[in-house]
């Protein structure tokens, strides 16, 4: 016990002079921040300091009840905007030559026997640029006649939907001159007369009929693509088992000669320029 009395006696004259050396911190250390000055954007450019982050403004919706007729009216015809834009694909792959292309395309991947070689996403990018390529002057007709009044304000939406279909009509009808039976099977079908010209055929009966018969002339083509690859997968499938290798696939055999066959013919122009041919009549 004296022991450690003694050692406090000589230890706490120490202590009181570190403690006299290092004085303490004030507790709250943000007021001795200094306030920045006028010159603060000079300082920053000087010293190669980067500029704040700028706030990301603040984006407020508001919904209430409509106070007349026309904020109605508006409303409603933002919503079909709405619904006819969220329709676009479907209507530009069903009522453009959209439909026989990419089906014809199909086809010829089959017909070679290729799983992988091109992608289906290119294969539809080539069908929705001939499709830009073969519409192009009806979409000329419907941005000068339709898109392009209602814009400048000389046009209704009414008028401008008028005039936007009457090109898109135009189009279908025309694919449609030599084989018109889907266009009375779909009248007959809704209980109407039969038509005598263009206009007496509405678009909801026009529409399925262009669809009908886009499918059918699609499966044309492909029929007429298969018959020369079928004849080599039938040629390499007798030859294979005339030398007893029946246990080795004949696509295997045949895959290298239907491309070697399709390259030699140029078949990627021919079938681009049958294709095109086919609409441009």
């Amino acid at each position: 016990m004296k022991k450690i009395v003694c050692m406090l006696i000589v230890v706490l004259p120490f202590m009181s002079l570190f403690a006299q050396d290092f004085p303490a911190k004030p507790a709250d250390t943000a007021t001795n921040v200094p306030i920045p000055n006028a010159n603060a954007a000079n300082n920053r450019a000087t010293t190669g300091f980067p500029d704040p982050v700028p706030a990301i403004p603040f984006v407020d919706v508001r919904v209430r009840s409509p106070q007349s007729g026309r904020e109605v009216a508006f409303s409603l015809q933002l919503l079909l905007l709405l619904t006819v834009i969220s329709l676009a694909p479907g209507l530009l792959i069903l009522m453009t030559s959209f439909l026989r292309i990419s089906v014809v395309l199909d086809f010829v991947k089959r017909a070679l026997s290729l799983q992988q070689v091109p992608p289906n996403q290119v294969l539809l990018g080539i069908a929705l640029f001939m499709t830009i390529f073969i519409m192009w002057p009806t979409f000329t007709d419907i941005y000068n006649n339709s898109i392009k009044p209602l814009s400048d304000g000389k046009a209704s939406i009414e008028e401008a939907y008028r005039e936007a279909e009457k090109p898109i009509r135009i189009f279908m009808y025309s694919q449609m001159q030599k084989n018109p039976e889907n266009i009375r099977l779909f009248m007959s079908l809704s209980n109407l007369p039969k038509p005598r010209t263009l206009a007496d055929v509405p678009t909801h009966v026009l529409i399925p009929a262009f669809i009908l018969n886009e499918m059918t002339i699609a499966f044309k083509i492909g029929i007429l693509i298969y018959i020369p690859f079928i004849i080599i997968d039938m040629v390499v499938a007798a030859v294979l088992m005339s030398m007893g290798m029946m246990m080795l696939p004949p696509v295997m055999i045949s895959t290298p000669f239907k491309l070697i066959l399709f390259v030699l013919v140029d078949g990627w122009s021919l079938m681009t320029t049958e294709l095109v041919q086919s609409f441009v009549k």
